[in-house]
């Protein structure tokens, strides 16, 4: 079965959050750090993973990230950010 994971990485440099869902995070990070050169992350590296959740379906994945990118999500962010 897959696990579909929920990540939320910080750049402390430029103060910047991505959230995303994988099925792969290492691979996934790699791509985030390193190998990457377009897009938003490249620009703000580099990244740390400060938050992880797990789900059995990419839907379920899919729902949480969205959810993370709506203004009570970004809060909890924020919140998670301030304990760092």
């Amino acid at each position: 079965m897959d696990e579909f994971i929920v990540y939320i990485l910080y750049s402390e440099k430029f103060k910047k959050t991505y959230t995303g869902f994988t099925s792969n995070l290492i691979e996934r990070f790699k791509s985030h750090n390193f190998l990457e050169t377009k897009g938003y992350t490249p620009k703000y590296r580099p990244w740390q993973v400060i938050y992880i959740e797990f789900f059995n379906s990419k839907s379920e994945a899919m729902k949480r990230e969205k959810y993370l990118k709506t203004g009570v999500g970004r809060e909890f962010i924020k919140n998670l950010i301030s304990k760092i």
